[in-house]
């Protein structure tokens, strides 16, 4: 083949810099017979692997990002430090897969412009640094964070179809360095062998449409109706959570069911709190910081209301949506104290709006008379038991007895032998496939999936038919009007065989211009 022309030599030495480290020109480069050997093939292909390796990590980070807010939380009650790790985890990540992805382009630029690739011993010790880490990363998740494996099944079933489209055109574009190498190499053996690997994976990828299967692969007019919003903790994006301003802002987000969590204080009344603590959602510690430490039910419903249960929300932000509040909500949140439950039912009543809520702590020695409690205020608050969606397990028989007319949900899937049918499940959105949400959609029963907060994965279930979903982000899924991944079969189909038609002549297009 012909020496590259001097424009790609001049090309060349710039790009030898930052990959080699070697301040030289192509040309010189070129005179000390430097060629790349059968190692420098190999830290290229490890180079394609990291890369390939960090793009799988951004892929799961991007995922992970819906249930970051309880990784938040777990570091708060393990270390009582408040930080959005989501945010070091996107800087660390994009840094790495920004160094990877610069350098295989560098390579490939080389490659292209006949230059050996001597990749420098400070890149090699940082690719297996990163790859390390990487490793790490993934180790990390599938210890503490297994859940988060079948939150990126159910990624793949949206994205499959796009991403079958843009691994095609990654592999596309591989053709050019690949027929600039195959035809400037002499080892028959190592052509034959790139080819056959080439080959046999463009021929999988033309192909793979038969195998992927997606909810959202369907008409319009076969779209489930959408699903309801129910807010966890209120509208946790907009207002403290669990108060009474959370609640408002949900039913401004036209949510309808307020989904929360119950304690009982240690004189007997039922109120709003999510943690056993009070520290992260209160002053505690600055009103009773002998006491800080202890569990919620110990505090007398005085002291309780003694309590700040706002000003924490502007000074940890615990999501970024804080920084745009108005000067009115940040004041209203300054003013924010923990809501009893009887207030969060009148606030429920007047708003029309359902209330669902567990009862905590469940292994609670009194657990009996949280629940006695519990259902004295209901019964007394006047509002229409079926607007009461129950969710705690014990002593359940008790209270269709006591109120027949609230809503049993329950967290489990139904049984072979079920007694009486289940009419509302409340579970994780991880632990319902496509085909089971649309059998509970037949047979009538009310599927309710959490935490739901990115729009990918409210069009996944929106597009499988679940009844309604809990969110933090109830001011986003509000707007959507129709899922983001939706796409007709037949329009796929097309698009199926155009991508790969232009693939293919693109790709024979590169071997026979390169020969």
């Amino acid at each position: 083949m012909a020496d590259p022309p001097a424009r790609c030599a001049a090309c060349a030495t710039c790009l030898l810099c930052p990959y080699s480290c070697r301040w030289i020109t192509a040309k010189k480069e070129k005179r000390k017979g430097l060629r790349t050997t059968k190692c420098d093939c190999s830290w290229f292909l490890f180079l394609f692997c990291v890369f390939l390796f960090t793009l799988v990590w951004l892929y799961f980070v991007i995922i992970i990002l819906n249930d970051f807010h309880n990784f938040n939380e777990f570091i708060f009650k393990q270390r009582k430090l408040w930080l959005d790790w989501s945010l070091v985890l996107l800087i660390a990540t994009a840094v790495l897969i920004t160094y990877s992805s610069v350098l295989l382009v560098l390579a490939l630029c080389l490659q292209l412009c006949g230059q050996p690739l001597k990749l420098h011993w400070l890149h090699k010790v940082l690719l297996i640094l990163t790859a390390l880490v990487v490793a790490a990363a993934f180790t990390g998740l599938g210890i503490k964070w297994a859940e988060e494996w079948r939150s990126a099944r159910i990624s793949l079933q949206a994205t499959g179809p796009f991403l079958h489209i843009g691994v095609v055109g990654g592999m596309t574009l591989l053709a050019w360095p690949l027929a600039s190498f195959v035809y400037r190499t002499r080892n028959t053996g190592l052509k034959v062998f790139l080819l056959l690997v080439y080959c046999t994976v463009m021929i999988a990828l033309y192909l793979a449409p038969l195998g992927i299967t997606s909810p959202c692969l369907m008409e319009e007019n076969q779209l489930p109706p959408k699903p309801a919003l129910v807010g966890h903790r209120g509208a946790p994006m907009l207002a403290p959570e669990n108060t009474l301003m959370s609640l408002h802002k949900a039913v401004d987000c036209d949510v309808q069911v307020f989904e929360t969590d119950v304690m009982v204080s240690a004189d007997g009344v039922p109120f709003l709190m999510h943690d056993e603590e009070l520290t992260r959602t209160t002053n505690v510690q600055a009103v009773f910081p002998e006491r800080a430490a202890l569990n919620s039910t110990a505090f007398n419903w005085t002291d309780l209301q003694q309590l700040d249960a706002g000003s924490w929300f502007l000074e940890r932000r615990p999501f970024p949506t804080v920084q745009s509040l108005s000067a009115g909500d940040r004041h209203q949140a300054t003013k924010q104290r923990i809501p009893s439950l009887g207030q969060a039912l009148e606030a429920a009543k007047q708003s029309n709006i359902s209330i669902m809520f567990d009862l905590r702590p469940e292994n609670h020695s009194d657990y009996q008379s949280f629940v006695n409690a519990t259902l004295a205020v209901i019964l007394q608050s006047g509002i229409p038991l079926q607007q009461v969606l129950w969710l705690p397990d014990g002593f359940r028989e008790q209270v269709k007895q006591q109120a027949p007319g609230v809503q049993q949900v329950y967290g489990r899937k139904r049984l072979e032998d079920e007694k009486e049918p289940l009419l509302h499940v409340n579970l994780p959105y991880q632990d319902m496939s496509s085909e089971e949400i649309r059998q509970y959609r037949q047979d009538n029963i009310s599927v309710n999936l959490y935490v739901v907060n990115q729009p990918w994965l409210f069009s996944v279930l929106w597009c499988s038919g679940v009844s309604s979903v809990t969110t933090n982000a109830c001011q986003v899924l509000k707007e959507m009007k129709q899922p983001i991944w939706l796409l007709p079969s037949s329009t796929y189909l097309m698009i199926w065989i155009v991508v790969d038609c232009v693939s293919f002549l693109t790709i024979l297009w590169a071997f026979l211009l390169l020969k």
